[in-house]
């Protein structure tokens, strides 16, 4: 009987070392698969850039205590990020840096979003190298409703008397496209949803744009048409007068007289007693 016992208990202890064998081959097993996946997730290239602390708006000095480092993957990099403080704000250099987008929190601070040290907020750090800001009268119904907003691009009509040889009324015609808006009204934030009834709007064009536009604006009336963001397409020459528009034939006594000019006759008149008689002769 204690045979019995004691092989029942030598075969429970085997058994018991053998579970606790397996077991810890089980955690070993685990905790390196663990280190495996850690070393997976740290063999992913990262940079450290900088980003914003809190919710930055347009306008704001952005300053030390507003942005910190974190680790970017460098697959994922923005163009125009900042690596070093230096970068960011340079040593010696005490000029404020404007934020000109808005910013959430943990968003990468570009070159984009900011000014340069001492350089202001205002329509003129907007304006690229060779353009110039033109303002133009808008309305509700050639303002598009107020949905215009800062950075939007716009075609714009020109709606005016032409009087000529061979035409005359009132034309619309498209003159510029793709033309881009740097301010609406005083405003030149581009981060405002709602809309607003605008009274002007500043495009960026080049100087002679601007002559154009400031001669079609005195001689007629401006109306602008909103580009989608992702609209790539080139506007086509557009030209609509009431003719057009209504689908009329011109007259044929008129259409004729457009192709074929009236033959010049001249005449003198001689009395001769109490009637006149008119003689051709050649004009002069």
């Amino acid at each position: 009987m204690r045979a019995v016992f004691g092989l029942v208990l030598v075969v429970g202890l085997g058994l018991a070392g053998f579970a606790v064998v397996m077991v810890k081959n089980l955690l070993n097993e685990q905790a390196m698969l663990a280190q495996s996946q850690a070393g997976q997730v740290q063999k992913v290239p990262t940079k450290m850039v900088y980003v914003a602390n809190r919710q930055v708006q347009y306008g704001e000095e952005l300053k030390k205590e507003d942005v910190r480092r974190v680790e970017w993957p460098a697959a994922a990099m923005p163009e125009g990020v900042f690596f070093e403080e230096d970068q960011l704000f340079p040593a010696g250099d005490t000029r404020p840096r404007y934020v000109l987008r808005m910013m959430e929190p943990n968003e990468a601070v570009m070159e984009v979003k900011i000014t340069k040290p001492g350089e202001d907020a205002g329509l003129t750090s907007r304006l690229e190298k060779g353009m110039r800001a033109f303002a133009i009268k808008v309305d509700v119904s050639s303002g598009v409703s107020g949905f215009l907003r800062p950075g939007d691009k716009v075609d714009i009509y020109w709606t005016g008397r032409v009087e000529g040889a061979n035409r005359s009324g009132e034309v619309t015609k498209l003159i510029e496209t793709g033309i881009k808006l740097v301010a609406v009204d005083q405003m030149a934030n581009g981060d405002v949803s709602e809309a607003m009834i605008a009274r002007t709007v500043t495009v960026a064009i080049n100087p002679q744009q601007v002559a154009s536009l400031a001669q079609a604006q005195s001689t007629g009336s401006l109306s602008l048409s909103l580009v989608g963001n992702f609209d790539d397409t080139v506007a086509e020459a557009i030209e609509v007068d009431q003719r057009s528009l209504l689908g009329l034939a011109e007259m044929p006594e008129i259409q004729q007289q457009r192709e074929e000019p009236r033959e010049r006759v001249c005449t003198i008149r001689t009395r001769r007693g109490a009637e006149v008689v008119e003689t051709p002769v050649a004009c002069n």
